[in-house]
């Protein structure tokens, strides 16, 4: 028995210690995540797949796992699903642009040494395989914020049934407000530990600050990171505005 397998022993009974028939849900969605994203990995280096759509189709699946599989299908989870795909398809075409624009795609010159006895002719857009990188790194942080704000909104309006749809909204761009900056620097420690090696390999490379800075590989990891960023921005006034929307209409709805 190696060692993963016993953290995932560890990690699987604290989840259900600690979180109950939820927790062993989030155990098992993290499978599930995994097979999901390697079946994306498998056919997105077929030449005749759009990596675009295929992101989006995985994106939507990842979603209803962390969502509905994991808190039930309701309103805060329903909400918090369709917001989540608003965000993405808008990402999807800013991260497009951006990636044809900033020319990130590919690999760095740094890498030519391990590549040079691959051939690169493989049939596939890397411009589009870029934009899909980065989008499928945002979709966790952007589903959590989702649920975070749609949740404690609900409980809100459960405790005060009567609140107008405008301060029930702000109140969920309020929560977004608290739970913003956490996210946004828990993303850019999370992408700074993963690649704290890059960050020596530039080092014993003897890069100078801007040599770091244009470098191929590093300014796609900002790029991602800052790309993340945005996607947790956005989904916060998006998921406020759908689920105060929702739980308001429902309400006039029952009073009719």
């Amino acid at each position: 028995m190696n060692v993963f397998l016993w953290l995932a022993i560890i990690l699987g009974f604290l989840m259900v210690l600690i979180g109950g028939k939820k927790g062993a849900r989030s155990f098992l969605s993290l499978f599930l995540n995994f097979v999901v994203i390697l079946l994306i990995v498998l056919f997105m280096t077929a030449p005749t797949v759009n990596p675009i759509i295929l992101t989006l189709i995985g994106c939507t699946v990842i979603s209803c796992i962390n969502l509905f599989f994991i808190n039930e299908v309701n309103s805060k989870t329903t909400t918090a699903f369709i917001a989540t795909i608003i965000t993405i398809v808008i990402l999807i075409v800013f991260i497009t642009i951006l990636t044809e624009k900033s020319m990130i795609q590919g690999f760095g010159k740094e890498e030519t040494e391990e590549l040079a006895m691959f051939s690169l002719y493989i049939g596939v857009d890397f411009v589009k395989i870029g934009a899909s990188v980065i989008i499928m790194s945002t979709i966790g942080a952007i589903t959590d914020v989702a649920i975070s704000i749609t949740s404690p909104m609900r409980e809100i309006f459960l405790h005060h049934p009567s609140i107008s749809r405008r301060n029930l909204f702000r109140s969920g761009l309020s929560i977004g407000r608290d739970i913003l900056g956490t996210n946004t620097n828990t993303l850019f420690f999370a992408f700074f530990g993963g690649y704290l090696a890059l960050l020596l390999w530039f080092k014993d490379l003897s890069y100078s600050l801007s040599e770091i800075l244009n470098s191929k590989i590093f300014s796609g990891e900002m790029i991602t990171i800052f790309c993340s960023g945005i996607g947790i921005a956005l989904i916060i006034p998006i998921a406020a505005w759908l689920n105060a929307y929702y739980l308001t209409k429902t309400r006039d709805k029952v009073a009719e």
